[in-house]
């Protein structure tokens, strides 16, 4: 049996790609730090990035992780073909590959369907799932050249079992058609040596939940078989476990990180 290589530093000079991560307390930027200290080369794509917002959060993750980190921070609509496209170029410009993709960008509106406008349903699949598709294709160009990559979207609990915690409908069909979206593109590109994976996270500690009232929050947690929300770090390590060689033989999967809040 061929022996397989254990390293502390699990994704020691590789290129990752993570959208979303402009906020210290998402899970974009979890994932960043426990990346960069895993030795990672970092590409972070968010909507609202500009030079200040990229200088205060080198700064913070080099401080969290105690070391310099090599990281670029780019402005990116995902729900632009083009600027995804663009991002991805100046990514490959800068590093001269990318090895990996984890998509974080996802946004949340909880309504019932009949309150639910055409606007704000337009927004949520173009932000959730649109920007998915985009950013993915810009990367698997990249992946399908070098025969090599892996992807890593994330998804949600509600895309399983319909909504009914954080999110309407529309929430809940566009994070269902990341999961859809990420086993085909599983099975399309295996071929080429390209894995991708899917995680359904629920209740993390983000600013996704900010919106519920402490009572709210309360009376989620007690039907949580851990009695706790989530941690970003704990979904992080989610995203390091499918980003590295740990799980080379893993592609396809739908990875739940819910406290046991949906056992199925």
């Amino acid at each position: 049996m061929e022996n397989i290589k254990y390293q502390f530093l699990q994704l020691q000079n590789k290129v990752c790609v993570i959208t979303g991560a402009a906020s210290i307390r998402s899970i974009g930027y979890g994932t960043a730090e426990l990346f960069a200290a895993h030795g990672a080369k970092l590409v972070i794509l968010d909507l609202v990035m500009n030079e200040q917002i990229a200088n205060d959060l080198t700064k913070h993750l080099e401080t969290q992780i105690g070391k310099k980190t090599e990281i670029i921070c780019l402005q990116c609509d995902v729900r632009s073909t083009t600027a995804c496209d663009d991002a991805i170029q100046k990514a490959v410009a800068h590093f001269g590959t990318i090895d990996c993709l984890v998509n974080c960008a996802g946004i949340v509106k909880s309504e019932g369907m009949l309150s639910i406008n055409e606007q704000d349903y337009d927004l949520i699949m173009d932000v959730n799932l649109k920007g998915t598709f985009n950013i993915c294709k810009s990367v698997l160009k990249v992946f399908a050249e070098k025969q090599a990559g892996v992807i890593v979207n994330l998804a949600s609990l509600a895309g399983q079992r319909g909504g009914g915690l954080v999110g309407g409908s529309h929430y809940a069909a566009s994070k269902g058609g990341v999961i859809s979206l990420t086993r085909s593109i599983a099975r399309e590109f295996a071929p080429m040596n390209i894995r991708a994976n899917v995680i359904c996270p629920a209740m993390i500690e983000t600013p996704m939940l900010d919106g519920l009232s402490e009572e709210q929050l309360n009376n989620v947690v007690v039907g949580i078989p851990l009695r706790r929300v989530g941690k970003t770090a704990e979904l992080a390590g989610a995203c390091l476990f499918l980003a590295s060689d740990l799980s080379g033989f893993v592609t396809g999967a739908t990875i739940d990180v819910n406290g046991g809040i949906h056992i199925h």
